[in-house]
């Protein structure tokens, strides 16, 4: 797991959400997220967090169930998420 690629990561909008849900519950089926793409889009997006250290994804008969690595990137780069998620709050508020 390295920074540029977990803040890559975290950097498109799509992504965000998909982990600012994900740190709200803890485990979340791919087809229960309400995302403004495709399939095959939102598959790529899950891949890139997955990729980056920042998810983990198993399978449970025919749903993919996503959760939050927390403790992981937590442990590599303290307070990051933290932080990601109350600026991510911040900027939702004020574009209501």
């Amino acid at each position: 797991m390295n920074l540029f690629t977990v803040m890559t990561a975290l950097s498109d909008p799509v992504r965000l959400s998909i982990v600012t849900t994900l740190s709200a519950q803890s485990e979340v089926a791919c087809n229960c997220f309400d995302l403004p793409v495709g399939k095959s889009t939102a598959s790529r997006h899950f891949r890139v967090l997955r990729e980056a250290g920042l998810i983990h994804q198993r399978d449970m008969g025919t749903r993919r169930i996503n959760s939050l690595r927390r403790l992981e990137v937590n442990r590599r780069f303290p307070g990051l998420l933290d932080l990601v998620l109350r600026e991510a709050a911040t900027n939702a508020s004020a574009d209501r």
